[in-house]
């Protein structure tokens, strides 16, 4: 038994069952290793863990999940199937499952093939333990922060006026896998000045000219583990109306993601550490320029919990790894995000992105 699999069954379900069913394939492969799809994962309430899989993975479960017991489908035969079979056979009447990552289509399917089977719903279950990382995803995440932070400073150094928005997404993407990693960890948002007021955009074949601001959001990707940083860059000395409301802004951001970090630490409430951040920005007069939730967490996806928000209702725990990330955005104009990714520890908070963030350590030089 893995040690995450007897994690999975040491929790406390509310009601008992023979087994549980793991469909989703981030979550196979958190428990197992075993990066394909396709693969559904039983474990009985003794930690026995069997893959249910099909002939093109019987190589590479071999390889990613060592001896770990499996059951191949022919060619011939569908999953819900197979899965009937095995529930027979290991004669299993009750049986949680991912009700999250169902279909209702689904569900109907295995109700018809097992009509003698209990199903419980289930949700968040395994996602809840993904939340405290191990020592090995913490490696794996730092790497890919490292490979980022390189990237970044890479790219960002032969910036020219000639460059799109789009050139700079695929210079990063390159730099990015040049150096190891196996790709990005979510599209990147690079908005040159008024693109950058919107938050989720995605970039275009828009030359960077004479732009004054430059807002780049980006992460890695290494051995499924994700990073996640924001810069905005800005033209120094420039004589702009809007460089000095600018320069103001940036500095309530900088200080507003200052003040939420250094509110991190075991046992905090994830809505204080957002109101930290949203406070510093609402006494600037920002409040309505910040939008979104101050961060959340990530891993083998980029965004999972815990959330930080206004309405968030979860309690940061030594392990945990997050985003902390304010802006303010300004319509046609401009946006301002910095973003860093922070270990929670048992003494508060390990920062594990270093880039330089300050006003003057971010100019837009081409």
């Amino acid at each position: 038994m893995t040690p995450r699999i007897e994690r999975l069954i040491g929790r406390d379900f509310e009601a008992d069952f023979d087994a549980f069913l793991i469909v989703d394939e981030i979550n196979v492969r958190y428990l197992t290793g075993f990066t394909g799809d396709s693969t559904w994962l039983v474990v009985d309430r003794a930690g026995k863990a069997t893959m249910l899989s099909d002939g093109r993975y019987e190589t590479q479960l071999s390889e990613e999940c060592g001896e770990l017991p499996r059951v191949i489908r022919p060619p011939g035969q569908l999953m819900p199937e197979l899965l009937a079979e095995f529930v027979g056979d290991a004669k299993l009447k009750a049986i949680a499952f991912e009700a999250t990552h169902v279909h209702v289509a689904t569900m109907k399917t295995w109700s018809e093939a097992m009509p003698d089977v209990t199903w419980l719903e289930t949700s968040g279950v395994v996602e809840d333990l993904r939340q405290i990382k191990d020592a090995d995803e913490l490696a794996a995440i730092r790497r890919a922060i490292e490979i980022a932070q390189r990237a970044y400073r890479s790219v960002t150094a032969k910036l020219s006026p000639e460059m799109t928005e789009i050139d700079l997404f695929y210079d990063l993407e390159a730099t990015m896998r040049s150096l190891g990693a196996e790709g990005v960890s979510f599209h990147p948002i690079v908005g040159a000045e008024p693109s950058g007021a919107l938050p989720h955009y995605r970039p275009r074949k828009v030359a960077l000219g004479d732009c004054r601001t430059l807002l780049i959001d980006w992460g890695a990707k290494v051995d499924g583990y994700c990073s996640d940083l924001t810069r905005t860059l800005h033209r120094p000395g420039s004589s702009s109306p809007t460089s000095a409301r600018f320069d103001a802004a940036y500095q309530a951001v900088l200080d507003a993601q200052n003040a939420a970090i250094e509110r991190i630490a075991d046992g905090v409430e994830t809505v204080d550490v957002d109101r930290a951040a949203r406070e510093v920005l609402e006494n600037a007069g920002l409040g309505e320029a910040f939008r979104h939730g101050l961060g959340h967490g990530f891993g083998l996806q980029i965004h999972e919990d815990p959330r930080m928000g206004p309405s968030s209702k979860a309690k940061l725990r030594s392990g945990m790894v997050v985003t902390v990330e304010p802006g303010v955005y300004f319509e046609n104009e401009f946006g301002i995000r910095i973003e860093d990714d922070i270990l929670v520890t048992d003494n508060g908070y390990e920062l594990l992105s270093d880039l330089p963030k300050g006003l003057d350590d971010c100019p837009l030089v081409m």
